[in-house]
């Protein structure tokens, strides 16, 4: 069996996000090889996605975005299960995509209760 290093770990981590324990893990079960150990934490990550569907989560930040002319203005809350993540650079970049990708588009409704239901519908069939 192949070692697996720190830096094997550090080199997945920054491949794919996962954990750190996950990455030992993903590396220890698949002989060292990190393309091997990439395909693992997806699939392991599909089940794991759908136990996680219903978890609390209780950190997060409020990201805001006001486009050059002042006149567009968008406010999104993006939570997490950890501050770890919160506090992490990508998930402020992520906020800020997000708030410009909802300035750009100009929605209708500011969130799913203020849908009539008739839109709802037809949505659904379309």
């Amino acid at each position: 069996m192949a070692a697996v290093t720190t830096d094997l770990i550090r080199e997945l981590r920054e491949r794919t996000s996962a954990g750190m324990m996950d990455c030992k893990k993903a590396l220890e079960e698949n002989n060292a090889d990190i393309e091997k150990a990439i395909t693992w934490l997806r699939e392991k990550g599909i089940a794991k996605a759908a136990k996680k569907a219903g978890r609390e989560t209780k950190e997060g930040r409020v990201v805001s975005y006001i486009h050059g002319n002042g006149k567009i203005g968008v406010l999104v809350e993006l939570n997490s299960e950890t501050d770890f993540v919160s506090k992490n650079e990508d998930f402020e970049a992520l906020g800020k995509e997000i708030c410009m990708q909802i300035a750009a588009m100009n929605p209708l409704y500011l969130n799913e209760e203020s849908i009539p239901a008739a839109d709802l519908e037809k949505e659904k069939r379309s």
